[in-house]
């Protein structure tokens, strides 16, 4: 027996003498009529209050409280400092000071169910009765005594009910704790302990099941925080798992309190269980293990992982009344803050080298795992024995763990084994390891103890003297109870003679039945009455219930008016976006004008270039005729020498042949002539008939009209691929003339003017040529048709590059028309932005020239409006793609332009573009919010302030 154990019996001993001297003060009938008020027994909160400063949550009964209540079951009451239930017997196991000792036995692995199969287990669990035999051989075995002994067959959570929770309902309570795992490598303690589980709850280890109750605590209440740190000892050095760089960590003990921390530890804050398995898995990571013959995953460190619950103080009600002073607050007003610490520990597995096959830097790791393994058997050993001395500083484990044995923490031990035989030294070293471990209480506990058996002999010494108060007060109810027999015994002739009295009753009884059926009746009668009211009321129901109808029918009206008022609504909207759909076509059409202005101008410029051009063809004409006369007498003076050189002159014959040759040369020289003649004169033909039907007649609408025509613009466009760089100059001319009309721009197309006009504009380096073929396309793109066929043949890149091959500021106003054109289809504005043509034009906005601006504009107005329409129909959302090629930036610097056509076409894109909300952080970036606010009060057209106006009320980030 150790000291220990002496001073917890010595204390019991005494216990159980005052409880066998209550006893013989007990009287020997009777015994019920003690009850618990007459005893005046203390209660469990006054008793509870004596030892308000224990450390426990929960304490079983003492011995003396049991035997009291073994003396006088009917008068069973709590003596204990806190709520638990009693035993009659005192039983050493259930002793709260001492380490909880657990057992478990893990299933026999492949290599064991071969090489053991003839063999019995090496352990017998008798886990009904909590007890472990271990086989010495084939006839002798040893019995041993457990808190707990968990069979191969136990499931993860029935072990963290028996062996952890009880400990962690401790750590929420405010007391610090400790759960650890000991046993030999490959028995499963890690499986045990820090089984993460996260697909399969079912294989959760204690860790994350601790974790686990403790945050469905903290989520209760708003003042709990829960921390975690996460430490490995790897050959006597302290590691952070949470942060591998740091290691060889120091430990610090308090010199007043003796407290053991590792202040250089990473503490992390949990917020739920998806957070803890993360930084659990980073640790698990981090932690050393190796391949050895007995577990292919063997831990190589001790790993311990600390929790700390901190909980601010409630203020409590004792005894029905508020105590003057909360619980939460200290002496000066400072708010207290509970705090408590959960270890839980894996321990490396003890092996033997020659079973583990572990070789070089295995066995210095082993030998510090058995080394801290042995110093800590060593303190568990001085402990048990009740030594002075207790070596906890010949192991950094030990020092770590000293406040787990033997101090006021609350310590569960779980120790694992194997069950074949081959490893029967290290099972009985494991099970002695527990044996010893179950010897040991906690400090705190004694102190406690050996205080409420001082208060329980005071208590009891009151109870000796209560019975006695008691026995003297029994003896004056004896004659109390004769007195009162007596009185019985009058009371019960009484009841006699009222007996006899009871036929009286009874009559007057049947005279009043008779009265009340009367009554009934004529209730009978009232109730045929009620009945028929009924009937009417019921009539009353039907027709409330007709005239709910009716309303549910006008209310479902009123749903279909509510119906009307939104679809209302949305034809106000679109009527909105109509109007402002009106205006930009408003503006459209005052640039048209002012274009056909221009270009009537430069009509009027090309029929003065016709009538120069008609003088010079005449001037042809007559030079012509005159050649063909010449040559008509130069052929006619050939015949006539001819005809003499064949004449017979005898001799002179021989001069004949070189007169031939000469003819024959002059006659081919002729013919070339007159073929480059016929040529010229053909295409000279039919140019200047063309330009004719323009100047003299006027509109080409009435001239293209016939079938002739048709054939006069396929003419045209084939004198457009002449190498003549001239005609096809002229060529050019008049396509642009027939496209600015309307009605000739469908004709154009359809005799692929489109194609030729790009192909003319890609391969040409003549200035002319670009602009009059930029003019053209820029008229065709007014057309939808042609908008079409001018977009699938790459009409709005090449267009776009036409930028880097001319500067000229004419041809560029056409391209920049044209693409303006363009940007009013909403079918091409992604199209326009991926080939380049809004980069385009900006680009060649920076040219400067007031007429290229212009156009820039009406196009950015353009393709806004698209925008804002695609946009209010719900076809399109998201940032203008405007604003990715810098156009606000470029609208805002130049909404202060002096043309005011131009200025329109600004302002009016601005709007358009403020319209879109996903624009508004843009405006605000550039500062575009100011120039809305300007155009609703500044501008020159009321319907573009009005819509201003409606944009700064409707889009809150910018009215803020």
């Amino acid at each position: 027996m150790t000291s220990s154990s002496t001073s917890s019996s010595a204390v019991r001993s005494s216990a159980k003498h005052a409880a066998e001297r209550i006893q013989q003060h007990l009287p020997p009938s009777n015994p019920a009529s003690l009850s618990s008020s007459s005893l005046n027994l203390p209660s469990k909160t006054s008793i509870a209050a004596s030892i308000n400063h224990s450390p426990r949550p929960k304490e079983r009964p003492s011995s003396t409280a049991s035997s009291v209540s073994a003396a006088s079951p009917s008068t069973r009451r709590s003596g204990t400092p806190v709520h638990r239930s009693q035993s009659k017997d005192f039983d050493e196991d259930n002793d709260p000071g001492r380490v909880r000792v657990s057992v478990r036995v893990r299933p026999r692995n492949g290599e064991e169910l071969k090489s053991d199969a003839d063999f019995a287990d090496l352990v017998e669990l008798q886990p009904e009765i909590k007890r472990l035999k271990l086989r010495k051989n084939n006839w002798n075995s040893e019995s041993y005594r457990f808190d707990e002994v968990f069979t191969d067959t136990a499931s993860q959570k029935r072990v963290y009910e028996g062996v952890a929770k009880p400990v962690v309902e401790g750590v929420l309570s405010g007391y610090n704790g400790t759960i650890m795992a000991y046993g030999q490598t490959g028995t499963g303690k890690t499986y045990t302990v820090g089984k993460i589980g996260k697909d399969d709850a079912a294989e959760r280890g204690i860790m994350v099941r601790a974790l686990e109750d403790i945050l469905a605590s903290a989520s209760s209440a708003s003042s709990v925080s829960v921390e975690i740190s996460y430490l490995q000892l790897y050959m006597e050095t302290i590691q952070d798992l949470l942060a591998p760089e740091k290691s060889n960590i120091s430990i610090n003990e308090d010199g007043k309190t003796g407290e053991v921390s590792v202040p250089g530890a990473t503490v992390v804050n949990i917020q739920d269980l998806d957070h803890f398995f993360q930084v659990l898995q980073v640790g698990e990571t981090n932690r050393h293990a190796a391949n050895t013959k007995m577990n292919t995953e063997s831990s190589r460190s001790h790993a311990i992982l600390t929790v700390y619950v901190r909980r601010a103080m409630n203020e409590k009600a004792e005894t029905g009344t508020k105590s003057p002073k909360p619980e939460s607050l200290g002496d000066k007003g400072i708010p207290r803050v509970r705090k408590s610490k959960l270890l839980i520990v894996d321990l490396a597995g003890s092996e033997r080298i020659n079973k583990s096959g572990t070789d070089g830097h295995l066995i210095e790791e082993a030998k510090f795992i058995n080394l801290s393994l042995t110093s800590l058997g060593k303190c568990i050993n001085a402990l048990a024995e009740g030594s002075s001395h207790i070596p906890t500083r010949d192991s950094k484990l030990t020092r770590l763990l000293r406040d787990s044995f033997g101090g006021s923490a609350r310590t569960s031990l779980i120790i694992t084994i194997g069950p074949s035989a081959r490893y029967h030294a290290e099972t009985t070293s494991t099970i002695m390891f527990g044996q010893r471990q179950q010897q040991l209480e906690s400090s705190a506990y004694k102190e406690k103890l050996a205080d409420a058996s001082k208060v329980y002999e005071k208590k009891i010494a009151d109870l000796v003297q209560r019975v006695e108060d008691e026995q003297a007060r029994s003896t004056n109810a004896e004659h109390q109870l004769n007195e009162m027999k007596n009185i019985l015994s009058n009371q019960q002739k009484s009841i006699h003679d009222q007996e006899m009295g009871n036929y009286q009753y009874q009559r007057e009884l049947a005279e009043a039945t008779y009265t009340y059926e009367s009554k009934i009746a004529e209730l009978q009668k009232k109730l045929e009455d009620e009945h028929a009211r009924s009937n009417s009321a019921e009539e009353q129901l039907r027709q409330m219930k007709s005239i709910i109808s009716d309303r549910q029918v006008l209310s479902q009206e009123n749903e279909e008016t509510n119906e009307l008022k939104k679809k209302l609504e949305e034809l106000s909207q679109m009527y909105e976006s109509t109007v402002d759909e009106l205006q930009t076509v408003k503006l459209d059409y005052d640039d048209l004008l002012h274009q056909k202005e221009k270009l009537g101008e430069e009509v009027r410029d090309m029929k003065e270039r016709l009538l120069l051009e008609e003088k010079q063809r005449k001037q042809m004409e007559s030079e012509l005729s005159k050649l063909k006369k010449n040559l008509r007498e130069s052929e006619t003076v050939v015949e006539d020498k001819r005809v003499k050189e064949d004449l017979p002159k005898g001799p002179s014959e021989s001069g004949a042949l070189p007169g031939s040759q000469r003819s024959h040369g002059l006659k081919k020289s002729l013919s070339g002539q007159r073929a480059t003649m016929a040529r010229l004169c053909e295409e000279g033909m039919i140019l200047s008939r063309e330009f004719s039907l323009i100047l003299f007649w006027g509109n080409p609408i009435d001239i293209f009209v016939s079938t002739s025509v048709s054939v006069g613009v396929q003419k045209i466009l084939h004198l457009i691929k002449s190498e003549d760089l001239e005609v096809q100059i002229q060529a050019v001319k008049v396509v642009a003339n027939l496209a600015a009309e309307e009605s000739n721009q469908v004709k154009i197309v359809e005799e692929g003017g489109v194609e030729a006009l790009l192909t003319l504009v890609q391969s040409s380096q003549n200035s002319t040529i670009l602009r009059v073929a930029s003019g053209a396309i820029a008229n065709l793109a007014m057309n939808e048709k042609s908008q079409d066929l001018i977009m699938n043949k790459g009409g709005a890149q090449l267009l776009a590059k036409m930028v880097t091959k001319t500067d000229d500021p004419q041809t560029l106003r056409m391209v920049a028309g044209a693409l303006a054109n363009l940007c009013g289809n909403e079918k091409f504005l992604k199209l326009l932005k991926e080939e380049e043509g809004i980069k385009g034009l900006l680009t060649m906005a920076q040219s400067g020239n007031i007429d290229i601006i212009a156009q820039v504009a009406r196009g950015m107005a353009n393709f806004a409006k698209c925008e804002t329409r695609e946009i209010m129909q719900g076809r399109r959302k998201g940032r203008s793609l405007l604003l990715e090629e810098g156009a606000l930036e470029w609208l805002t610097s130049n909404s202060h332009i002096e043309s005011a056509s131009t200025q329109r076409h600004i302002e009016l894109a601005l709007c358009h573009l403020a319209q879109n909300e996903a624009n508004a952080i843009d405006f605000k970036r550039t500062g575009s919010v100011t120039e809305i606010v300007r155009i609703s009060v500044e501008s020159s057209r009321d319907d573009i302030r009005s819509l201003a106006k409606k944009i700064l009320r409707s889009n809150p980030q910018f009215s803020s």
